[in-house]
């Protein structure tokens, strides 16, 4: 019975810190990755040198369309996703929104890095970041399906 009380009284002084804990529901800023630059359209270039350099830049410029992902509220914050077509391939992956959460933070450059190497949303979720993972491929995928 001695024991008894000071078990308790630190049980529960223990356990205030956990009851007064309080997720971040903050987001951060921008973080985009965007895919290396492919030899064979720097080949097209010097080839096209003959022709006028400004309607070169203005095609490639024409073939690039911005399509913004749906917002996923998710347990840790909102997710969106910015993607970048080159064409018919992903170029870059920006996110808009994401939950300021170490784990996010470190989980980020991987589903981006992983995005642009499938060209698709069949990407693995990073451990310890599953939720946002999830809602990255949800708003991933509605900006694939956006842009049709």
């Amino acid at each position: 019975m001695k024991r008894a009380l000071p078990v308790v009284a630190l049980s529960i002084a223990g356990l205030i810190p956990l009851w007064r804990y309080a997720p971040s529901s903050g987001t951060t800023t921008t973080t985009e990755i965007a895919a290396p630059a492919s030899t064979p359209s720097s080949s097209s270039s010097s080839s096209s040198s003959s022709s006028s350099p400004s309607s070169s830049a203005s095609s490639s410029a024409a073939a690039s369309q911005v399509v913004q992902g749906s917002t996923v509220n998710t347990s840790k914050g909102a997710v969106q996703v910015e993607v970048t077509f080159e064409g018919d391939k992903i170029g870059s992956v920006r996110m808009l929104q994401q939950p300021n959460h170490p784990q996010t933070t470190a989980a980020v450059p991987k589903l981006i890095q992983e995005t642009l190497q499938a060209q698709n949303a069949d990407i693995d979720s990073v451990s310890g970041a599953t939720i946002t993972s999830d809602g990255y491929v949800t708003s991933l995928q509605a900006a694939l399906d956006a842009k049709g």
